[in-house]
């Protein structure tokens, strides 16, 4: 399923100073995928002033660009709501040690 591969790619992507990656962390707040490869994905970053935003919404855009079936992306950047530790998933949190 196109919207699984899309996911499994994002699982690729890495903020740069944290060890774990962008789905797990919780900064991808929304991922749809219509009938015809139209992929929209509503991101966040752990914080508004992130250096590396421009660099980590560019890869998310090419990865899910490369991705067999898609046929357009759209990334939105967005910090409302602003992200939290507790967005995490429990690997993530365990991994980083806040359980």
């Amino acid at each position: 399923m196109l919207y699984d591969e899309i996911e499994e790619v994002l699982r690729s992507v890495y903020d740069p100073e944290i060890p774990v990656n962008i789905v797990d962390l919780g900064l991808v707040y929304k991922l749809e995928v219509d009938q015809a490869g139209k992929v929209k994905i509503i991101m966040t970053l752990t914080a508004p002033g992130c250096p590396v935003a421009g660099d980590i919404v560019a890869e998310v855009q090419q990865k899910t660009e490369a991705v067999e079936g898609v046929t357009d992306v759209y990334v939105h950047l967005t910090f409302d709501p602003p992200w939290n530790r507790e967005m995490m998933t429990e690997e993530a949190k365990l991994e980083l040690g806040f359980l």
